[in-house]
């Protein structure tokens, strides 16, 4: 009956895919613009890569674009990434450009699955994988289990390399030196908290504070501002973009290079 194929044909796909990624090259958590970007790049390089993500829809805050006016600013120096993503775009005056919010994220997420990615909604990671004091892989359960406080164990997929891009929370850093008291690369060896919002330096911030924050533990996005107490910067997202390209890059050179 076709109502029992249609059940199958979901089923047999779905624990294929599964089955295919419990050991990657780089396991991402969150599905923020800098996360998906990371993914497109890693993945165009030939490493196996997923992302997680605890939403229906990954894409993280860049969807609202500002207050939910769907427009989006990127500055001059994130337009060769909007462009390898042939994102539309105009130009606003002073070296920056908008884009329509729901645009950019579609893009963002098309290619990153068409490079070679595989991305899992409705993910939360709530642990991490830790050998020989480093990061090793992630701990992943479905959100409405933990959303339920409902008492299910969780799965294991093994990574080389874990990326946090939890965003404002740093979800991935704060486990990590929680659980096993250790010391992050960061000014006081844990995660600061993001300061009030300054657009040019946070800009500026997030992509220096994009690095190996803890041995196989690389953080990205708002998630590096938050461990590293710099400024937020708000609906402009160049920074974002250029951030998942740097730690993509690092990554890409540790593992291929």
């Amino acid at each position: 009956m076709i109502e029992t194929q249609v059940s199958k044909g979901i089923i047999s796909t779905y624990f294929e895919k599964m089955q295919r990624n419990l050991e990657l090259d780089v396991a991402i958590v969150g599905g923020g613009p800098s996360g998906i970007v990371a993914a497109y790049y890693l993945a165009k390089a030939g490493l196996r890569v997923a992302l997680f993500d605890r939403k229906l829809s990954p894409g993280g805050g860049m969807w609202g674009g500002a207050m939910m006016f769907n427009q989006l600013v990127i500055q001059e120096e994130a337009m060769p990434i909007v462009k390898d993503f042939a994102i539309r775009f105009e130009p606003c005056g002073d070296g920056l450009y908008t884009m329509d919010s729901v645009e950019s994220t579609s893009s963002l997420l098309y290619h990153a699955v068409h490079a070679g990615a595989t991305i899992f909604n409705c993910y939360s990671v709530e642990d991490v994988i830790y050998k020989n004091d480093v990061v090793s892989g992630v701990v992943v359960n479905w959100t409405p289990v933990l959303r339920e406080g409902l008492h299910v164990d969780p799965l294991n997929i093994y990574a080389r390399c874990v990326i946090d891009g939890t965003g404002h929370d740093s979800e991935m850093c704060r486990v990590v030196a929680r659980k096993n008291g250790i010391q992050l690369a960061t000014a006081t060896g844990a995660v600061i908290g993001e300061r009030s919002l300054d657009v040019t330096e946070g800009e500026r911030l997030v992509v220096e504070g994009t690095k190996e924050i803890y041995p196989g533990l690389y953080v990205c996005g708002m998630a590096s501002s938050a461990v590293s107490g710099t400024p937020r910067m708000g609906p402009i997202f160049g920074g974002m973009l250029m951030s998942g390209k740097k730690v993509a890059d690092m990554i890409i050179a540790r593992l291929k290079g």
